[in-house]
Order: C-alpha cells, then sequence, then structure tokens
C-alpha cells in the first residue's frame, strides 16, 4: 500500500475520438504546473489522472493539491491509498485505517460509495460498499449511516489497482489551457478585467494581457498593480505575457484633437486598434474585456458598438450580462480583488470625460477621429515601444 494523488477531468468525456488529444495536453499541463515541488510520474487510468509522487517533500504537499486543482481541465483530486491486492478483507482494513484516520473519534454519520471499473471483480459496486461499510461501522462506535447526507464519505474505485479515500478538493473545471488558441486580455487593473482573462483561459484558451500605462499621470505603483494580477491570474493560466503599451502622447494628442464628450469612445477605439495589432503579430485571434452591459458610459450598447467598428478582430466580453456583485464574487473566488480595490489610478480614469456620450454616433466619432492627424504613425510607434514582461507560473504559489 502506498499514497498516490488521483486527478479527475469532468467534460474532455465529451470529446469522442478527440478525447487522447485533450488528456494530453491536460498532462502536460499539470507537468508545467507542479513543476519544483518533486518528480512525479503522471499518466492516464481509465478517465482519470495518476500523479504518482517519486519525491517529494511533505511541506509541498498542500500546494501541489492547489496547484492540481487550479490546472483549468480538473474537477477534483484527492490523495489516496493505493494497493494492488484486491483481496475485499485488505480493501476492508484499509478502508478502516484510513477512516480512523480521518475522523479522529468525531461523532460523524457515513456512508461508504464504491466503483467497480475492473468488471472481472467478484463483487459489484453496491456490494463493495455494503461489505466495506458493514465493517466499518461495526468497528467504529463513534459513527452512524446515513446515506442521504452523511458528513463523512468514503470513497472505493476498483479498476487496475484499489484506490482508497475520502477528501474529494473540487477544482476549477474547465478545458485544459492550450487547446483553444489563444486571446489577448486588455488589463486595466480594476476588478473585471482579470475575471474574464480567467473565464476565457477556463474555456482553454491561452491568455496573454495588454495593458496601457500612462506615465507620469499613472504611477508606477499602478504598473505594478497590473504586474500583479497578471501573477494571480498566472496560477491558473500558466506563463504568460504582459504587454505594456506607452500611451501618454496618444491620450495627450486626443485630448488636444478632439471634443472631450468623444474622448472615452474614441481612446478606446485606439486601445483596440493597438490591441489588435499585438494580438495579430503574436498570433492570437481575439481581444478579451472585461465589459458588462451600461456598467459605465463606455459600456452602453450603442458605445460597444462605436468600439467594436474599430477592428475586424472579435472581442470576447464573458462578464457582458453580469451585474458588479457577481464579479465580485467571482475575484475573491479567484484571489485578484484584494490586488484589483488598491486605490491606484489607471489611464482611464485620468483621462476621462466630465460628460462623456452614453449613446455615440459613429459616423460622428469618426470626425471626432480623424482630427488626430499623427494617429496612425502615433499608434506605430507605440506598438514599437512596447514593454514585455514575462509572468511566470512559478512566481506565486
Amino acid at each position: 500500500m502506498d499514497s498516490i494523488y488521483l486527478a479527475k477531468y469532468g467534460e474532455i468525456w465529451v470529446k469522442g475520438r478527440n478525447k487522447y488529444i485533450f488528456e494530453n495536453k491536460l498532462i502536460d499541463n499539470l507537468r508545467e504546473n507542479i513543476k519544483g515541488l518533486g518528480e512525479f510520474k503522471i499518466r492516464k487510468n481509465l478517465g482519470q489522472i495518476i500523479i504518482e509522487p517519486l519525491s517529494l517533500d511533505e511541506n509541498y504537499e498542500k500546494i501541489l493539491i492547489e496547484r492540481v486543482k487550479n490546472t483549468f481541465g480538473i474537477i477534483g483530486v484527492a490523495k489516496v491509498y493505493r494497493t494492488k491486492d484486491k483481496n475485499i478483507e485488505n480493501i476492508k482494513n484499509i478502508a478502516l485505517m484510513h477512516t480512523k484516520e480521518k475522523t479522529k473519534d468525531k461523532k460523524l454519520s457515513f456512508k461508504v460509495e464504491a466503483k467497480r471499473a475492473d468488471k472481472s471483480y467478484s463483487l459489484t459496486s453496491p456490494e463493495i460498499a455494503r461489505e466495506v461499510g458493514g465493517y466499518i461501522y461495526d468497528n467504529m462506535d463513534n459513527l452512524s449511516v446515513d446515506v442521504h447526507s452523511p458528513e463523512f464519505v468514503l470513497r472505493i474505485e476498483v479498476r487496475d489497482e484499489v484506490y482508497i479515500y475520502s477528501n474529494l478538493v473540487a477544482g476549477v473545471g474547465g478545458m485544459p489551457v492550450g487547446t483553444n488558441g489563444r486571446a489577448l486580455a486588455m488589463l486595466s487593473g480594476g476588478i473585471d478585467s482579470p475575471v474574464a482573462a480567467w473565464m476565457i483561459a477556463k474555456r482553454g484558451v491561452e491568455v496573454d494581457a495588454i495593458y496601457f500605462h500612462s506615465s507620469p499621470y499613472t504611477s508606477e505603483r499602478a504598473k505594478q498593480k497590473v504586474i500583479d494580477l497578471s501573477k494571480r491570474i498566472s496560477k491558473y493560466i500558466g506563463n504568460m505575457k504582459l504587454y505594456v503599451v506607452p500611451f501618454t502622447d496618444l491620450q495627450l494628442h486626443m485630448r488636444e484633437k478632439c471634443k472631450q464628450e468623444a474622448l472615452t469612445i474614441i481612446m478606446r477605439r485606439i486601445m483596440f486598434k493597438i490591441s489588435e495589432a499585438v494580438a495579430k503579430r503574436e498570433g492570437a485571434y481575439a481581444i478579451i474585456t472585461g465589459e458588462s452591459v451600461g456598467q459605465v458610459a463606455s459600456q452602453t450598447m450603442k458605445s460597444i458598438y462605436a468600439t467594436d467598428a474599430a477592428l475586424d478582430m472579435p472581442v470576447f466580453r464573458p462578464l457582458i450580462g453580469f451585474d458588479k456583485d457577481e464579479i465580485v464574487r467571482l475575484a475573491k473566488k479567484i484571489d485578484t480583488y484584494d490586488t484589483s480595490i488598491l486605490p491606484y489610478e489607471d489611464c482611464c480614469t485620468i483621462f476621462v470625460a466630465k460628460h462623456p456620450y452614453t449613446k455615440p454616433r459613429l459616423d460622428r466619432i469618426i470626425i471626432e477621429e480623424v482630427k488626430m492627424d499623427k494617429l496612425e504613425e502615433m499608434i506605430q510607434e507605440a506598438v514599437e515601444m512596447i514593454e514585455v514582461i514575462e509572468i511566470k507560473r512559478s512566481e506565486l504559489q
């Protein structure tokens, strides 16, 4: 008998003949995410992934489970006892030992769930559960049976080996990152955009980020805040690039040439144009934003229409129908909220119009935008002067 880690996946099951592509990518991502914690053998086993430690410092065990559960594609992970001896008496003894270890004489209700993947095994799943459950009940005075809402669930899986465990830690689910192309997320430093990047990455998309920095109007602390947010989401996404765009000259030129009421929409259009140029250069196929309909002036239906008209690339807005409370809950769940609310201004809040258009007409926006006689030249200069920051998955536990 020894201990291993069992990782379960969900949605990959629906991929039919292509399932192996997603499984292999998930294993690659797991291997990358737990790199540095020890030596591991990782393999598929009848719809599950076995992570077998060849060497693992016990101080790293919690970090290992955390990293596995935060890998997109994983719906659950557990440390399990493994035995090759399928004799029911051996299974009962290990199950009793594990239950005693986990319950520690607490008064709890329990049940046993069994799954027989090895159909040649002499006992059925209900029979295994009944045999083991009865044995535990007879040998432990602190447990009572509750098959509907138990406080403790013992799980037994009979496969080529037998797995016995109880604490299945929920994973983030989704699809393995790298199975659905690449996109570029516009990170502002606020609450919404990191959540939007996380949601698209959850669908298997590799995500890099772009940030518009207006020095000296925005401080280095504002830039560092976005770097820190990138590190937060890299826990799930993996290694990523952060493109920092020098945006001050473009904003000053815009403010000099255009009507104040149009500044917000024109600024968004310019950001989209720069983001599209970077995305195309880096092999991405979409832009990601954290916009939600009606949340601010730039997010009314007409405003979104006017900004989208500036580019050809699709824009993903996974938060489009969310209210703020829903977004905040997600931000807290993925551990970006506390960083997002740090009081450092971004370029949008510094150069915002006092009374921006909320129902802009595209033709009028274009009339204002063409007044920026150096626009294309300045966009090209901004793209060429971008600072690229490599965000490594291992930089944050």
